[in-house]
């Protein structure tokens, strides 16, 4: 009976369940990001893989923007644009070359060198370098389990790096790389979070997306064709390319992104960051079952100094949350805490 009188409303699905779905394909997207560059290595096209890292970069950040401009293009217009201060454009521009293109090409480069573990993992740095930057740039507040649960979290990220020497020997050099540039990324998108939080609140999370994207995007292709030249792109119209790029597209971008802004209209700020939380998780997970990467001794031990930090830093986290009654939650802020998610 009660069943028959719930509303329209009382019968949607949850807001949280979008996130979980979100949550799953954001932290499998880099070891599909990995799975499809192995499929390319197999099908070269003139000594080239048609689906290079730089490839799926660029062609999957055209996917995002497409997406974008069809969910908010509409609040792209003259009326919103005028409302942002010169200050608001210098910052935009800060942050879509920082995390639109300097720490997706990072991200990317480490997945071409270290194990997909190794990214997701040393990706949970930036909660505590965006956490030591709130408290000493924005004079933010946290309280003793949010620090005590960062520093583990820092922790973790440390053992993951320098107990792989000892248990790779030869190889260190190599992971040694990509290691220091999943470390970079991730630095990188946590300087692009404290802008957003001090300078960019008040842009609409339609122009800061679609400008983010399409900047990012362009200055992504012009700092390759420095740095590997215009034949580093000369697959970049391949059908073989854009068949799994349209898979790739839909899943990730599309559903992933879809499924996080649904998820967000409905969420609050404390349950939004709760499950992000799980995408390393989650991305261990998928890189053994897609790519059958077993953890290493240095990722268990790390991963786990990681999941504890975790947990009581979002133990600190509800508190804050609680005690401040918080509404809605900000798209940009908690999308931002989640690091790589294959774009």
């Amino acid at each position: 009976m009660t069943n028959l009188n719930r509303t329209p409303s009382q019968r949607k699905i949850p807001g949280q369940l979008y996130l979980w779905l979100a949550v799953l394909i954001f932290g499998a997207s880099s070891a599909v990001t990995r799975k499809l560059t192995e499929l390319g290595a197999q099908h070269f096209m003139d000594g080239h893989n048609p689906i290079s890292l730089c490839n799926v970069l660029f062609v999957g950040n055209l996917c995002a923007l497409l997406v974008l401009l069809i969910l908010y293009g509409r609040q792209w217009n003259r009326a919103n644009l005028r409302q942002l201060s010169q200050r608001n454009w210098v910052n935009l521009t800060l942050v879509a070359i920082l995390s639109g293109a300097i720490a997706p090409a990072l991200f990317f480069q480490a997945l071409a060198l270290t194990q997909v573990n190794n990214v997701v993992l040393i990706g949970r740095l930036e909660p505590p370098f965006t956490l030591a930057l709130s408290i000493w740039l924005l004079r933010e507040r946290s309280n003793r389990w949010e620090v005590i649960g960062t520093a583990l979290a820092l922790m973790g990220v440390l053992l993951t790096i320098f107990l792989q020497p000892s248990l790779q020997g030869m190889n260190f050099r190599i992971a040694g790389v990509g290691e220091s540039l999943a470390v970079i990324g991730a630095i990188s998108l946590a300087i692009s979070t404290i802008i957003s939080k001090k300078w960019l609140s008040e842009v609409p999370t339609a122009i800061y997306g679609i400008f983010r994207t399409a900047l990012g995007t362009i200055v992504f292709f012009f700092a390759a064709l420095v740095l590997y030249g215009s034949h580093h792109f000369v697959e970049i119209f391949s059908p073989f390319l854009w068949r799994w790029m349209l898979i790739y597209g839909v899943i990730i971008v599309v559903l992933g992104q879809s499924f996080w802004v649904r998820g967000l209209r409905a969420s609050t700020v404390s349950t939004a960051s709760l499950i992000s939380s799980f995408t390393p998780i989650v991305g261990v997970f998928a890189a053994y079952w897609i790519l059958d990467e077993a953890p290493t001794q240095a990722q268990y031990i790390g991963g786990s100094v990681i999941l504890f930090g975790l947990f009581l830093s979002q133990m600190g986290s509800l508190q804050m949350a609680h005690r401040r009654n918080l509404p809605q939650v900000e798209p940009m802020e908690v999308e931002n805490g989640i690091g790589f998610k294959g774009l």
